[in-house]
């Protein structure tokens, strides 16, 4: 292993990125249950709540474990590790650390196991999925009991959420507070990340499949043959 990337950091990171993974999944089950299961008894969304912020107070020590074995003061790495910042105050950002977790698992692998387009493909429809997923949670939360509001539904949801990813934007929902504007940004700028991801990636490997047809074959020559040859 490279000593240089071998720090107390990196191997802490190594070690809880998985776990984290999956305590972020518990996070947005028990968002998902305050947010939908309105008919159930207040109890199960107490435990649900109480579930997210046991949840949260684990990110939050990672947070400060991270900040602890760096050796860094705050503001530096604040700047060095917004993402780490962003996905506390907003855990259900947290898949857009899937490019961590994969790496800590791949660490532990002398190869990959996919190769670089599938990873790309795989990581943006992975993140496209469970931030979806986030996002239309809390774009319903938000709208569903406001004034004029067109999201009255959680299949409204859902329905605006898969237009403002794939930037269709058809305008027959739209959000009407302030909250659900700014998720509504937020899903428009991943969006377009995650597209351009996928895009660039499939267009490289379509031209590196042609390359390799191409070199199959020998140069025309133009029609131009050497004298005395046959057709």
């Amino acid at each position: 292993m490279d000593s240089a990337a071998d720090t107390p950091l990196t191997r802490w990171e190594q070690r809880t990125e998985v776990p984290l993974f999956w305590c972020s999944l518990l996070f947005l089950a028990g968002y998902t249950v305050r947010v939908l299961a309105t008919g159930v008894d207040m109890i199960w969304r107490n435990l649900a709540f109480v579930l997210m912020l046991l949840m949260w107070l684990l990110f939050a020590a990672d947070y400060v474990v991270r900040l602890r074995l760096s050796g860094q003061r705050l503001p530096r790495f604040l700047r060095t590790h917004w993402l780490d910042a962003l996905v506390l105050i907003l855990p259900l950002l947290r898949p857009l650390r899937l490019v961590k977790v994969y790496t800590a698992v791949q660490r532990r692998r002398d190869r990959a196991r996919l190769s670089l387009y599938a990873r790309v493909i795989a990581y943006a429809g992975l993140t496209a999925v469970l931030l979806g997923f986030s996002g239309a949670l809390a774009v319903y939360h938000q709208e569903r009991s406001a004034p004029g509001a067109s999201i009255r539904t959680f299949g409204d949801a859902v329905w605006w959420v898969c237009e403002t990813l794939t930037t269709v934007g058809y305008g027959d929902v739209t959000p009407v507070t302030p909250m659900g504007r700014v998720i509504a940004v937020g899903l428009m700028i991943c969006g377009l990340a995650l597209l351009g991801a996928v895009t660039g990636s499939f267009s490289s490997w379509l031209l590196q499949v042609f390359t390799r047809e191409d070199e199959k074959w020998p140069p025309e020559d133009d029609g131009r043959r050497p004298p005395g040859a046959t057709s």
